[in-house]
């Protein structure tokens, strides 16, 4: 099994560079690869900040990229949540976040998008603001 980097992922994604777009595509037809949620997090970072490509389609790449029947994902199930979320318009960082929250009563955060987007979904730990003690 090879685990695969962020670097590999943008050039599949993008094609950008010709060289290293081919030797990545060689890469991803490895019989068996390993990607970690936080490269994935990356990915979509570099995608949708770096590439300045839209959300949309940096969630379409991310969608296709887990769907590889070669490719194991760390936490699939909890990727495959905050992909959905993230399709009902949370950040995908936040929604990986949530996702990874597994067993915890609630998350909390001083992210007021991060509060709204969340309370929107009917699945997942419950996200707060922390409560603040008056002086």
């Amino acid at each position: 099994m090879k685990a695969i980097d962020t670097n590999i992922l943008v050039r599949v994604v993008t094609r950008d560079d010709p060289e290293q777009f081919a030797a990545a595509a060689e890469v991803m037809k490895t019989d068996s690869l390993w990607v970690a949620k936080t490269v994935l997090l990356e990915t979509a970072w570099v995608l949708q900040f770096a590439y300045r490509l839209p959300r949309e389609v940096c969630l379409d790449a991310l969608r296709r990229i887990v769907g590889y029947e070669n490719l194991t994902v760390e936490d699939n199930a909890g990727v495959l949540r905050a992909l959905a979320w993230a399709a009902q318009g949370m950040e995908f960082a936040d929604a990986l976040h949530l996702a990874s929250a597994g067993e915890c009563e609630e998350f909390v955060t001083f992210d007021r998008k991060f509060v709204s987007k969340a309370g929107e979904i009917e699945e997942g730990v419950p996200v707060r603001f922390p409560v603040t003690r008056a002086r």
